[in-house]
């Protein structure tokens, strides 16, 4: 009978010890997330305010896009910090269709392309764009290894019993998605 018991609390041992390194490991990879999307928001950010500076000096070249200027401002207008991370990735995916349409407005007035504020800020834009994208690919890469880890089993019935959940992938939204169509 002892042998019984004993073979019972060595089971039951390494199912805990299993169940708290699992736990750990979410742990470690849902900070690991967190700090992904935290890499991302600082650019995500650094672009939210590059792009007013944007807006005016285009917006002194071109008086007549009222309604494309008159847009950013309203999303510019939200405060970036009070937003939680779904907000945050929604105002981007929006600015970043406004940003495009400001970008074709800049394109029709070669003197203001020629500009050496409105190319300092163009590469400033480009630069936190280029890095924006690599932070994304790093976040999705954190949130890959997560949702992995959350939907393969074993580990899935410990994403369950803590309430560990999918996250989502940080995605092009369907204009992002578009073909840009270029006229001469």
């Amino acid at each position: 009978m002892n042998l019984y018991l004993i073979i019972g609390i060595i089971i039951v041992s390494l199912i805990v010890v299993y169940v708290l390194m699992t736990y750990n490991s979410f742990v470690k990879l849902k900070n690991q997330l967190n700090e992904a999307f935290s890499t991302m928001d600082v650019y995500l950010k650094k672009r939210w305010d590059l792009i007013p500076n944007i807006v005016e000096v285009v917006k002194s070249y071109s008086k007549h896009e009222e309604e494309t200027f008159q847009k950013i401002i309203e999303l510019r207008n939200g405060s970036y910090e009070k937003m939680n991370a779904g907000e945050k990735v929604e105002a981007n995916n929006q600015m970043n269709h406004q940003l495009g349409k400001l970008m074709a407005i800049a394109e029709a007035y070669p003197e203001l392309r020629s500009n050496e504020n409105y190319k300092d800020l163009q590469r400033q834009l480009t630069k936190v764009e280029e890095d924006i994208a690599n932070a994304r690919k790093y976040y999705n890469a954190n949130v890959r290894e997560y949702n992995n880890k959350v939907q393969m089993f074993p580990s899935n019935l410990v994403a369950v019993i803590f309430g560990q959940k999918e996250q989502k992938m940080y995605e092009a939204n369907e204009k992002e998605r578009e073909i840009v169509k270029i006229s001469m």
